[in-house]
């Protein structure tokens, strides 16, 4: 590849249109090939080297591949910029000379879009740009990546505090630090098909935060860094699990087809829309229709297997509720019927309906309607017809009840409440219209796919951590929890935030694994968790009357060259990265494409480029198949791994 870039730089300045003040000119190089213009193409045929790379024969005839050639010109590494360049003489350029994303590639890392503000920066105006890195890397550099990893620093964190770890069971809660991708991998050798519920908020890749946080990179990476851990979440999940995917309207619709590739179409149960904010004190940003709803995606392992739990939520009162059996505790043969509106009309001393509702207002009068319907549940009822896909003993009692319109029939049902049938009609009595809701009773309607009850204001001191954008209200957890799992059952979230998931399925008795790559420092899930135990009362709480206890396992990937990036990362000066490039020949696992020497013969290359090329730069030298230990080299003396995590790590990963 490199011979043909030479080659193909010095041809086309021949050609005096594409120079200027002695630069080749990309634009217009591209622009020509473009038109096909005969001049370039005449060049072109003229070396061997380029007729052979951008020409194909058809029949005798050479056809010019355009897109080809427009690739390799976009390549960075072709007229390249300073940094491009100095990775050229250190010898880290694509041996192949690839052009596109191969299917089969990995993205390694990717920040999560709650990240709290480096350096300094408190105010959402001051628009910092957050610090990290991304790599990908082809199928052929990956042989060791996904191995499983070392476990450190583990502790145990109950009512009394944190401790030392002595046993680890598969009844654990578990939090890990590190990189999700190589976590999930790990958890994969003990966990798989064990996950009942897997809820991820990703980086939406909306390009539109407010920060310049580096969630917009190009679709492709954006994909193929969902495709890497959405596969092992499938593997993770039991065959009754099921995925839940929050995102905006920016990707919903590729996410969408990347998940029927991955858990098949057959396999969607649902899209659900959750209205997340208000146009009211919102300033339009963008042009058209102001987006008020992000996206659930929900897909099940095997959909058959997978069990819906019925979820409510509340609703108005239904004025068609409005007759009563005023001697509901006799024989229901000798029910007596009676509309609701005449007790009301006698009850608030009007002498009929009609007076009482011009009087007290229509609206006045149903509320005073759903007032007396809810204390008198039991009995107060509305007619329903019964359709002919009931059931045969319901029909026939039908036919019955028609020829005797004055007598109230029962069907009796087995495992099923009985039916009572006057006229033809069923008798649904307002009691099996209510259940309780945040605490209280009151009428309900099934859950649909729209949300809109779930309040997203007041939620930013939620598990007392504060996170201004991104948080997830704990109800709404709440709800994907309680629709698709029971208590005992184990939920996961591998972009954990601020620990909204693992807070929640503790207060609701769920196992829970969660993992997070960053530090939120106060506002950490370790942090929201401990105040979980203690009998935090902020979200769920009261609706679920926490009170506190339980307990959580909290350990990291041990690090071996990610220990590299986070002091390159926190790096202010370019003596601070020179420091730490010493200490990297001497510990680190370097690149076999970097030659040590070569990099000091060109050191006055390097001091030309910025901090942060300088930064990316040691970060790309870096083995990223070595960011941390691997399990299978826990006995290597140099990872310092001690007795005590030894055992602890051959038991977990024995852990059936």
């Amino acid at each position: 590849m490199q011979n043909l870039l030479e080659n193909l730089k010095s041809l086309l300045a021949q050609d005096e249109r594409l120079v200027v003040e002695g630069e080749l000119m990309k634009n217009k190089i591209i622009e020509l090939a473009l038109q096909l213009d005969p001049g370039l193409i005449k060049m072109l045929l003229s070396s061997q080297a380029t007729k052979k790379h951008f020409f194909q024969e058809v029949d005798g005839v050479l056809v010019f591949d355009k897109i080809k050639f427009q690739r390799f010109v976009s390549n960075k590494a072709f007229l390249p910029d300073s940094y491009t360049a100095f990775k050229n003489k250190i010898g880290l350029v694509n041996e192949e000379g690839d052009y596109f994303s191969e299917s089969k590639e990995v993205v390694l890392a990717w920040p999560y879009k709650d990240c709290v503000l480096e350096g300094g920066a408190t105010k959402e105006e001051e628009n910092r740009e957050e610090i990290f890195w991304n790599a990908i890397l082809a199928a052929d550099e990956t042989e060791r990546l996904l191995f499983p990893k070392v476990l450190t620093k583990i502790k145990k964190h109950d009512s009394k505090g944190e401790h030392s770890v002595t046993d680890v069971s598969i009844e654990d809660n578990f939090i890990i630090k590190g990189n999700n991708l190589l976590a999930l991998y790990s958890l994969s050798m003990v966990f798989a098909n064990k996950i009942k519920l897997i809820y991820i908020d990703p980086p939406y890749n909306a390009q539109n935060d407010s920060f310049k946080y580096n969630d917009s990179f190009k679709k492709s990476t954006w994909l193929t860094y969902m495709k890497n851990r959405l596969e092992v979440s499938r593997a993770l999940l039991s065959e009754d699990g099921a995925l839940f995917v929050q995102i905006s309207d920016v990707m919903v619709g590729v996410l969408r087809q990347l998940l029927d590739e991955i858990f098949k179409p057959e396999n969607f149960i649902n899209q659900l829309t959750v209205k997340t904010r208000s146009p009211s004190g919102f300033k339009t940003v963008n042009l058209g229709v102001f987006e008020s709803a992000e996206y659930i995606l929900v897909y099940g392992k095997n959909k058959k297997l997978w069990k819906y739990i019925p979820q409510y939520v509340r609703s108005d009162y239904d004025s068609n509720y409005k007759f009563e059996v005023t001697n509901i505790n006799d024989n229901p043969t000798k029910w007596k019927i009676k509309g609701i509106e005449e007790t009301i009309a006698k009850t608030e001393g009007f002498s009929n309906i009609r007076e009482a509702k011009g009087k007290l207002g229509k609206a006045v009068f149903i509320d005073k309607m759903a007032e007396y319907a809810l204390k008198n549940a039991d009995r107060v009822f509305r007619y329903t017809e019964i359709n002919e896909d009931a059931g045969k003993d319901t029909l026939e009692v039908k036919k019955l009840s028609l020829k005797t319109p004055d007598k109230v029939f029962i069907v009796d049902r087995n495992d099923k409440d009985s039916r009572y049938v006057l006229d033809g009609n069923e008798l649904s009595f307002y009691k099996k219209k209510l259940r309780e809701i945040d605490g209280e009773i009151a009428p309900t309607i099934m859950l649909s796919n729209i949300w809109t009850d779930i309040p997203w204001e007041g939620i930013a001191k939620e598990g007392d951590v504060k996170l201004k954008r991104g948080k997830k209200p704990e109800r709404l957890i709440k709800r994907i929890i309680e629709m698709s799992t029971n208590e005992g059952d184990r939920v996961m979230d591998y972009v954990l935030g601020s620990g909204t998931t693992a807070a929640v399925a503790h207060k609701l008795k769920r196992k829970y694994i969660g993992i997070e790559q960053l530090d939120y420092k106060e506002n950490d899930s370790l942090v929201r968790l401990k105040n979980v135990i203690k009998g935090d009362q902020t979200g769920i709480s009261k609706l679920v009357n926490w009170q506190g206890g339980g307990s959580f396992i909290s350990c990291e990937l041990a690090k071996a060259n990610q220990d590299f990036i986070d002091k390159i990362k926190a790096a202010k000066t370019a003596k601070e990265l020179k420091s730490i490039w010493k200490t990297m020949q001497e510990k680190a696992f370097i690149s076999y494409k970097v030659g040590v020497k070569t990099f000091d013969e060109n050191a006055d290359s390097f001091d030309q480029l910025n901090l942060e090329d300088q930064k990316n730069f040691l970060i790309e030298v870096l083995d990223k198949n070595l960011l941390y230990v691997n399990y299978s080299e826990i006995e290597d003396k140099d990872y310092n791994i001690s007795k005590e995590e030894k055992k602890l790590n051959t038991k977990f990963y024995s852990l059936k």
